[in-house]
């Protein structure tokens, strides 16, 4: 949850009360995906915690280095977690199967790859290989993007059996980042359901402006995910026929991925 989102923890525990833990990780999602470095009274506000047990989160997460505060009590992300977040980066098995395709899919395109993983209502940058001219987007390693509104995303949608896919878009919450942006539920399960005859996914300037493009969808039910890898670039030099051109070159790095993990990594145990 971002500050803009507002809103009290929810419960995930028996009775709607979470353990120690998680209340732990929720205020430091708090403060990892704030845009600004965060005020006690700004975590007072969003996290719902009691004063006095939110002062005390906050001295555990400073104390082991998972949060910085500055001279003027404001809270960011410690030096701690960037340390972490390189280590699950480098052993990611994912990342660490999927680099030579991206690589390779960059090299026959091009433009920009990404690889995405879906986690919940978003998709996750696992990693990026840049085109050969670089183009200013939001998409960076590790950030979080709607996967109703990116290739990426929409492209491991569709993977889902109707009743997973029914339950997650109706806890969507729609902002339209662009005039192109679905705006609803019905809107993204027809795109869902054109995504899946044709076998690959559309970002038509949907969450960036002048930014579109192609993904193919990545299942492994073995290694439990669900993912896809993309072709980007700006809408005022890729077309539509760029972007089907692409489409079979991602497909194929999809499947040599998900062949790679079957093969390298075994059934999960």
């Amino acid at each position: 949850m971002s500050p803009g989102q507002g809103g009290a923890i929810e419960g995930k525990g028996q009775g709607g009360d979470t353990g120690t833990l998680g209340k732990l990780m929720a205020l430091l999602d708090l403060v990892a995906m704030s845009d600004r470095p965060m005020r006690f009274t700004d975590l007072l506000s969003l996290s719902g915690q009691p004063r006095g047990t939110l002062h005390r989160q906050l001295t555990h997460l400073v104390g082991e280095g998972l949060l910085d505060v500055d001279r003027e009590g404001r809270y960011q992300p410690g030096i701690r977690l960037l340390n972490l977040a390189s280590r699950s980066w480098a052993r990611n098995e994912l990342r660490i199967v999927a680099e030579p395709h991206l690589r390779r899919l960059q090299e026959q395109t091009g433009e920009t790859v990404h690889l995405g993983v879906l986690r919940g209502v978003e998709v996750i940058y696992l990693d990026k290989v840049e085109g050969r001219q670089s183009v200013r987007m939001y998409s960076q390693i590790g950030n979080a993007s709607p996967a109703y509104c990116t290739g990426v995303g929409k492209a491991a949608l569709s993977t889902m059996d109707d009743e997973s896919l029914g339950t997650l878009v109706a806890g969507i919450a729609f902002q339209p980042f662009t005039a192109w942006t679905h705006r609803d539920a019905s809107a993204l399960l027809a795109d869902i359901a054109a995504i899946r005859a044709r076998g690959y996914a559309f970002d038509h300037e949907e969450h960036e402006a002048g930014i579109c493009c192609v993904a193919a969808p990545i299942r492994s039910d073995r290694h439990n995910i669900l993912a896809g890898v993309s072709v980007t670039g700006p809408s005022y030099r890729v077309t539509l026929e760029n972007l089907e051109c692409w489409a079979p070159l991602a497909s194929t790095a999809a499947a040599a991925i998900i062949n790679d993990m079957h093969s390298l990594l075994g059934p999960r145990r």
